[in-house]
């Protein structure tokens, strides 16, 4: 049975949105192989899946999601990770900071 609302319309209620209105695409999640794929095609950064894999196990990875036992990557971290990786644009090697422990 379905329940009326105060319009009398069964089924629709006015003051939010429905599934219809409302964005209900999912964002694309991507396996590792798919993940690796697009950060090389996209950033020109060299990652195979098996890299992701081990930075899965060990930290330092971009996060994921697992769905059952496949791990699933959103693109926008896969973005968020990258964008940390990089440097800012230098025009000389001497311009990076010093990084290697004293």
């Amino acid at each position: 049975m379905v329940a009326q609302n105060d319009r009398g319309i069964p089924g629709i209620d006015h003051g939010r949105p429905t599934m219809h209105q409302a964005s209900l695409v999912p964002r694309r999640l991507l396996r590792r192989a798919e993940a690796s794929e697009y950060v090389q095609e996209r950033w020109g950064y060299p990652l195979s899946p098996r890299t992701l894999a081990k930075l899965a196990c060990v930290g330092g990875g971009p996060p994921f999601r697992r769905a059952s036992r496949f791990p699933l990557y959103e693109v926008r971290h896969l973005d968020e990770w990258i964008r940390a990786k990089l440097t800012r644009p230098v025009r000389s090697t001497s311009e990076y900071p010093e990084t290697a422990p004293k």
